[in-house]
């Protein structure tokens, strides 16, 4: 997968000011306002940044934290994890590979018959493409 680099202020073009301030600059939506809460189709959540493919609808879960979780990503190399403590947390912070985009986080704490992991993401981060 090719490194997608663009400048700070291709990156504010391209983006709204809402998806820039998550994506671009490590920020979180508000809970229960994103748009991917409940999607009862079939379909790929893709990078909002780049179009890269991270997660498919059948691993989302209703985690009822207020933002969309997933049990795993697409694959193993479309994300990478770094350790964040702002917020004096220590969290593990979910990145697109391809463009850098903060995406959100993953917990230890999803379900037991999966993965049991969490990844808890932003939904202004990411676009739904149906029937992929």
């Amino acid at each position: 997968m090719k490194k997608v680099h663009k400048s700070d202020s291709e990156w504010r073009e391209a983006l709204t000011d809402e998806q820039y301030r998550v994506t671009r600059q490590a920020g979180t939506e508000r809970p229960y306002t994103g748009d991917y809460q409940v999607e009862p189709v079939q379909g790929v959540y893709h990078c909002v940044c780049c179009n890269a493919p991270l997660f498919e609808n059948e691993h989302k879960f209703e985690s009822h934290c207020g933002w969309p979780s997933f049990d795993r990503p697409l694959a193993d190399a479309a994300l990478e994890e770094h350790v964040d403590e702002s917020h004096g947390m220590r969290r593990i912070e979910v990145t697109c590979r391809r463009c850098d985009a903060h995406l959100g986080h993953v917990f230890p704490d999803g379900p037991r018959d999966t993965t049991g992991l969490r990844y808890c993401i932003n939904s202004v981060a990411m676009t739904f493409h149906q029937g992929e």
